[in-house]
């Protein structure tokens, strides 16, 4: 059952419309923290990404309102119809006057294309997405991609200026104490499905035993996977405090002139941190430290790898990813291409059937043997004691 129509099915009437908590923060990210199911969510979100839907989605929201479009026209974002697809109503494009209109905790109203508050009052009015709107959108923002790649263009160039000295000679890499070179490094990112992907490589990860990075939240998800990172790349706004005390090496990623806003968070813990300047998004920087330290193979988990999630990523990070991928080549995998390919060395089966094996090959060889013989009798007559012991015992 749909969340949208679980939620109307529960005692509501017929034109009373969804009513719910309201939460609000201007960072969709930010809110998704502390969301409980059925909260109506208010963001200020242009172009909603998929990672955020899915976020959404995962809290179990009754409904999301939108200061912003949803769907800006500048590229064919995923987010929207995640959204309508898991029966939540989007509300979009209301205007920022919403965050001053709506107090976070109070009970709103979800009617039609308004939100109102408990007693009536409308604070904000959009347009209601459904289906039908989503596609006729997308439609639209799809005949427009092409001045897009125009603009990916220009902005790799511009980077590609700003940061030729970190892409070709890996000027600026920080000296870290965790082992990479000669290894295999797992570098995960809460992205797109991380928590499959992770499930899908637990044979890899057992068998490889690959230096593992979490990408800020990417150490949450790694420890909720069980396994613990041996480093923490980001400028830690999304990553736990458990995470940043758990004892792994903390990488933190400042702005190229040198300004880290997330390094006194780290410090207020205790926790020792080295900074790594530089103008690409954190899980670029993770995958150009590998490289640079060693690492003989890189797989990602929850990263982007198509053209469409370069965009759906935003157009400020594009350059940095799509040209980092140039710089490793080869040696970056995406998770999904190993666990498709990858098999463990020896399955369970095969183990069992070895093992049995041996105590067959075993068995055989005492049995025609003339020292093997003498040692059948001997357990023979112990066992024979035994069992007289144990009829004495009960008798």
């Amino acid at each position: 059952m749909r969340i949208g129509t679980l939620r109307r099915s529960r005692g509501h009437e017929a034109g009373s419309g969804i009513s719910g908590t309201v939460r609000l923060d201007r960072r969709t990210k930010n809110l998704t923290k502390r969301l409980q199911p059925g909260d109506i969510a208010v963001i200020d979100h242009v172009d909603i990404d998929r990672v955020s839907a899915d976020a959404l989605v995962g809290c179990r929201v009754a409904a999301v309102v939108n200061a912003a479009p949803s769907i800006s026209g500048r590229y064919p974002n995923l987010g929207p119809e995640i959204l309508i697809d898991a029966g939540i109503p989007l509300l979009d494009d209301v205007g920022k006057e919403v965050f001053a209109k709506v107090k976070e905790g109070a009970r709103v109203r979800l009617e039609g294309n308004q939100l109102l508050t408990d007693d009536g009052e409308v604070v904000a009015e959009g347009r209601l997405h459904d289906r039908p709107s989503v596609a006729m959108a997308m439609a639209d923002a799809k005949a427009g991609l092409s001045t897009q790649l125009e603009a990916f263009a220009t902005n790799t160039m511009e980077y590609m200026k700003r940061e030729r000295a970190l892409l070709l000679d890996g000027v600026g890499v920080p000296d870290v104490a965790t082992q990479i070179e000669g290894r295999h490094v797992l570098v995960v990112v809460r992205g797109y499905d991380y928590k499959e992907d992770l499930h899908a490589l637990r044979a890899y990860i057992r068998d490889y035993r690959p230096v593992l990075i979490g990408v800020d939240g990417g150490a949450d998800a790694l420890r909720e996977a069980g396994y613990q990172p041996d480093m923490i790349v980001g400028d830690m706004d999304s990553v736990s405090d458990d995470s940043l005390t758990c004892g792994a090496e903390v990488v933190v990623h400042a702005y190229a002139d040198g300004r880290a806003p997330g390094l006194a968070r780290v410090q207020d813990l205790g926790v020792e941190a080295i900074t790594f300047p530089a103008s690409a998004t954190s899980e670029d920087i993770a995958m150009l430290l590998a490289d640079e330290k060693g690492a003989t193979l890189i797989v990602a988990v929850g990263t982007h790898a198509t053209l469409v999630e370069f965009l759906d990523k935003g157009r400020g990070g594009m350059a940095s990813t799509f040209l980092t991928r140039l710089r490793l080549g080869g040696k970056l995998v995406d998770a999904k291409g190993v666990s498709r390919l990858y098999k463990s060395r020896i399955s369970t089966a095969a183990l069992v059937v070895l093992v049995l094996a041996a105590f067959v090959a075993i068995g055989s060889a005492l049995a025609v043997s003339a020292v093997g013989r003498v040692y059948l009798d001997l357990l023979l007559d112990q066992w024979n004691s035994f069992m007289f012991w144990l009829e004495n015992l009960f008798s």
